[in-house]
């Protein structure tokens, strides 16, 4: 089976790629996207269903929002930190949608949009820090249910300087601060495996690169875009891979699909 991971930066902007992108990788079994960027009522199924697919979705006007695409039927859906965790201390982690969570054969798939954090210091730093501790918590209680979980989306955290093209001052940025790396280290050290690095050790991959400066040309990129693993998938995987095909198109996403193989 195939799982693809995909923020897309607007699924109605980008649908067009996003399709065609299906119709050539027609192995993949779900693509997970994130920041679709639109309420569900105006969520654009029609071209998906057309081609044959199931669409499960957790959407806001103009920002985040995700969704998982499926060949086929999917199982169990529970979208945001509640449906798993039941009353939250702090609601306001759950206002904002960036959480969906389905069963596929015998993996729950957990899809994320994690906060970007602006600035170092700031208020929506404050907010990503507390939304990766409460997710270590949401991800205890799914695995006490079943111990086959993939995580997969845009982390919005370079978890090594190896991801990323030019480390140098990272300790100053958001997305690669200490303190970001050892809060969402935290939550993969209840046993999650980077499972790109199963098959790639060497720096020079990455999944995001900036619209300004050309740094998809120049490849200056960032690695957040991940599949993280329990050990009892990653040693059933096969392949993963980022595709950055689609980066190439004209408007695309400043993301690229990454994709894991599993048996």
């Amino acid at each position: 089976m195939k799982i693809a991971t995909w923020n897309v930066n607007s699924v109605r902007t980008r649908i067009t790629h996003i399709c065609d992108w299906l119709q050539a990788n027609p192995d993949v079994d779900v693509l997970c996207l994130q920041e679709t960027k639109v309420i569900d009522a105006d969520f654009p199924h029609t071209p998906f269903t057309d081609l044959g697919y199931q669409t499960y979705i957790y959407g806001q006007k103009s920002y985040n929002g995700v969704a998982l695409i499926s060949r086929s039927q999917l199982q169990n859906i529970q979208t945001g930190f509640a449906s798993v965790l039941g009353d939250l201390e702090d609601p306001s982690l759950d206002e904002q949608k960036r959480l969906i969570t389905a069963k596929f054969s015998d993996i729950q798939i957990v899809n994320m949009y994690v906060p970007n954090g602006s600035e170092v210091g700031s208020e929506k730093y404050e907010y990503k820090l507390r939304w990766l501790k409460l997710l270590k918590n949401y991800l205890k209680t799914l695995l006490s249910q079943n111990n086959d979980v993939l995580i997969c989306g845009d982390f919005n955290v370079a978890i090594a300087d190896l991801d990323i093209y030019d480390p140098k001052g990272r300790e100053n940025k958001v997305m690669a601060t200490d303190i970001e790396r050892e809060t969402l280290a935290q939550v993969l050290n209840l046993g999650f495996k980077d499972v790109f690095r199963k098959f790639e050790t060497a720096g020079g991959y990455y999944s995001w690169w900036d619209y300004r400066s050309g740094g998809f040309s120049r490849n200056r990129g960032w690695r957040i875009d991940y599949h993280f693993l329990t050990q009892s998938l990653c040693d059933r995987a096969t392949a993963c891979v980022i595709d950055v095909e689609p980066r190439k198109l004209t408007q695309p996403s400043d993301h690229t699909p990454v994709i894991v193989t599993i048996d």
